[in-house]
C-alpha cells in the first residue's frame, strides 16, 4: 500500500473517530462502540436485559438514548434509540402524540407473515376499523359471559383434576409430584382464548397433556417470528428468500396455522348461513352458540377469509401468552409472601360465605365463582396488579417516530428513529412508586379502609398498555386472572419445587426461563372458616347486647 493510500486510511479513520466523539457525547446511555454501537452491552446482558435497562434508567432520570449502529447517515435516525420510562414520556407517546408514534415498518414487517395487517400489527385506517369492530364487541356483556363459561370450564374439568392427583400423590407419598404451573397455564390460557376467538377448543390441557397439530404449528410459527427481532432485517429477509433456517419453519408453520383456521372458518361460515335460513327459534339458538369473536366479525361486515383468520390469530397471540405468563408470577409471588395467601385465602373465604352461606363450606367448592362473587375480590385484584406492576407480561414495547419531536422531559427524537418505553422498568423506579418499588405489596392498589379498588394512572402503570392502543381486553383478563387464581388458591397450597431455580427468559413476553415447578398440597380451610365464625359470632354479640 503506498503513501497516498495509507494517508486516504488515517484521513478517514480520523474522521470517522471525530465523528464517533460528537455522536457519543450526545448519547446519554450505556457506552457505545466504534461501529458496534451498543451492540455489545445488549449481547452481555441478553441474560438479564430488563434489569439492565431498568438500572440505566435509574441512573439517567428516567430516559437514556443509545445507538445500535455507529455508522454514519444510520446512526441518528434509524440506528438511535430514545429508551424511557418517565410517566410523562409515555403520556406524550401513546397519547398526546399517537399518531406521530405507530409501530413503524419495521414492527409490520416482522410479524406481517403471522398476523397480516391484523390489530395489533397495523397502523392508520386499518388499525382505527379493526379498533372499532372489536371495541364494540368486548363491551357486551355476551363476550364477558362466553370467556367466562370457557375459562370455568377449564378450570374444574381440566387444571383441577390435574392439581388433585398431584396433590393426592404428595399426600399419599407415592412419589415427590411436582407440575410445571407455567405449562399448564399456558395451555389453559391457550385452549380458553382458542374458544373465544374462534369457538373451537383445542383441547391442550386434556388428560396426558396431548400435542395439538394446531397448537404446536402455532408456537413453532411464533418462535420463529420472534427470531426476526435477533437479525438485521436484510439478513432475515435473505434467508426467508433463500429459504433458510427458521425462515423455513416459519413457512410451514403459518401454513399449516391458515390451513386450520380456513376449515373453521368455511365451517362457520356455513353454520351461520344455515341458521339464517332456519327459523326464527334456530336462528337464536345457532346465535347464542356462535358467541365467538370470529363469528361476530362475521355478522360485523363483509370480512375476506384472509382478514378473518388475522383477526383470529391476533387476539390468539394477545391472549394467551399474556395472562398465563401474569399469574406464573402471581403465584410465585404468592406461594413466597405467605402473609399475602393468607389475605387472599381469608377474602376467597368471607365473599363466599356472604353469597352461599358460612354454615357448609362444601357449597364454595361446588361450583364456579359468579361475576359478583368475582368482583367482590378486590384483594385479589389487587395481589394480580402488583404482579404485574413488578413483571409485566410484555416487560418492554417500541414505537417509530414518524416526524421530529421533543419529549415532555426536553429530549429531542429524530424523525426515523425508534421510543422503546420500558414497562419493566416503570414499574420499578422510586420516583414513581416510594423507596418500597421493589416490594410485593398489594395494599398499595388499595384505600386506605382495604375495602376498594384504586387504580393508578395507566401511563404509570403501562401493563395493558395505555391511551388509544390501551388493551381492549383487560376487563376480560382480570376475570379470567381471578377466576384462576381464586379457584386453585382456595383448594390448594403451592410451593416452589425444591432446587427449581426462577429465572426470566428474555422474549417479548416475560416466560420464566425454566418453567414454574410447584409442589401442590391441599388447603385447609378449617383455621379460616373458624376465624370467620369467630368474628360474625363477635359481631352478634355486639349487636344484641344491651345499651349501658
Amino acid at each position: 500500500m503506498d503513501v497516498g493510500t495509507w494517508a486516504m486510511v488515517v484521513t478517514a479513520v480520523a474522521v470517522y473517530m471525530a465523528w464517533f466523539w460528537r455522536l457519543s457525547r450526545g448519547l446519554t446511555g450505556p457506552r457505545v462502540w466504534p461501529v458496534l454501537g451498543s451492540l455489545p452491552g445488549l449481547v452481555q446482558h441478553a441474560e438479564d436485559m430488563h434489569e439492565w435497562i431498568a438500572g440505566n434508567l435509574r441512573r439517567t432520570g428516567g430516559t437514556y438514548q443509545t445507538c445500535i449502529f455507529a455508522v454514519p447517515g444510520v446512526a441518528r435516525r434509524g440506528g438511535l434509540v430514545t429508551v424511557t420510562c418517565d410517566p410523562r414520556n409515555l403520556e406524550h407517546v401513546l397519547k398526546s402524540r399517537f399518531d406521530n408514534y405507530p409501530k413503524g415498518p419495521f414492527w409490520h414487517a416482522v410479524f406481517r407473515d403471522l398476523l397480516g395487517d391484523g390489530i395489533f400489527n397495523s397502523d392508520g385506517e386499518t388499525w382505527v376499523a379493526q379498533r372499532k369492530t372489536a371495541a364494540l364487541e368486548f363491551t357486551t356483556r355476551t363476550l364477558r359471559t362466553a370467556m367466562s363459561r370457557w375459562v370455568s370450564r377449564s378450570i374444574h374439568l381440566r387444571l383441577l383434576p390435574i392439581l388433585e392427583e398431584a396433590a393426592a400423590a404428595a399426600a399419599g407419598e407415592k412419589t415427590t409430584t411436582h407440575v410445571d404451573l407455567q405449562d399448564l397455564l399456558l395451555r389453559l390460557t391457550f385452549d380458553n382464548i382458542c374458544g373465544l376467538a374462534f369457538g373451537k377448543d383445542p383441547e391442550t390441557l386434556a388428560p396426558g397433556l396431548p400435542e395439538n397439530a394446531f397448537a404446536s404449528a402455532f408456537d413453532r410459527a411464533t418462535e420463529a417470528t420472534l427470531n426476526r427481532f435477533i437479525f438485521p432485517e436484510c439478513l432475515w429477509r435473505c434467508k426467508k428468500w433463500l429459504g433458510l433456517g427458521m425462515e423455513t419453519t416459519l413457512a410451514r408453520s403459518v401454513a399449516h396455522v391458515d390451513e386450520y383456521l380456513a376449515a373453521v372458518i368455511k365451517a362457520r361460515k356455513l353454520e351461520l348461513a344455515a341458521g339464517n335460513n332456519g327459523v326464527k327459534s334456530d336462528t337464536t339458538a345457532a346465535t347464542a352458540a356462535h358467541d365467538d369473536l370470529l363469528s361476530r366479525f362475521m355478522r360485523k361486515g363483509s370480512y375476506s377469509d384472509e382478514s378473518l383468520q388475522h383477526v383470529a390469530l391476533n387476539f390468539i397471540l394477545a391472549g394467551r401468552d399474556t395472562s398465563s405468563v401474569a399469574l406464573s408470577w402471581f403465584f410465585w409471588l404468592v406461594s413466597t409472601h405467605p402473609h399475602v395467601e393468607r389475605k387472599i385465602v381469608r377474602e376467597l373465604c368471607v365473599t363466599l360465605a356472604v353469597s352461599r352461606g358460612a354454615h357448609d363450606p362444601a357449597l364454595w367448592l361446588a361450583s364456579p365463582f359468579t361475576f359478583e362473587e368475582l368482583d367482590r375480590l378486590v384483594y385479589l385484584k389487587a395481589a394480580l396488579s402488583e404482579t404485574l406492576r413488578l413483571y409485566p407480561s410484555v416487560p418492554e414495547d417500541s414505537k417509530h417516530v414518524v416526524a421530529d419531536d421533543h419529549l415532555p422531559d426536553g429530549t429531542f427524537v429524530p424523525a426515523g428513529s425508534s421510543v422503546t418505553y420500558s414497562i419493566y422498568s416503570a414499574g420499578r423506579m422510586k420516583t414513581v412508586w416510594g423507596d418500597d418499588c421493589l416490594e410485593f405489596r398489594p395494599e398499595r392498589w388499595l384505600s386506605a379502609d382495604g375495602t376498594r379498588f384504586e387504580p393508578h394512572d395507566s401511563y404509570r402503570f403501562v401493563a395493558f398498555n395505555a391511551g388509544p392502543r390501551i388493551c381492549l381486553g383487560k376487563d376480560l383478563a382480570y376475570l379470567q386472572m381471578k377466576n384462576i387464581a381464586g379457584s386453585v388458591l382456595l383448594r390448594h397450597r403451592l410451593a416452589v419445587a425444591p432446587g427449581h431455580r426462577v429465572e426470566q427468559k428474555m422474549s417479548l413476553t416475560l416466560f420464566m426461563k425454566h418453567g414454574l415447578r410447584m409442589e401442590v398440597h391441599p388447603r385447609d380451610l378449617a383455621p379460616v372458616i373458624d376465624e370467620i365464625r369467630g368474628a360474625d359470632d363477635a359481631a352478634t354479640r355486639m349487636a344484641t347486647a344491651p345499651c349501658a
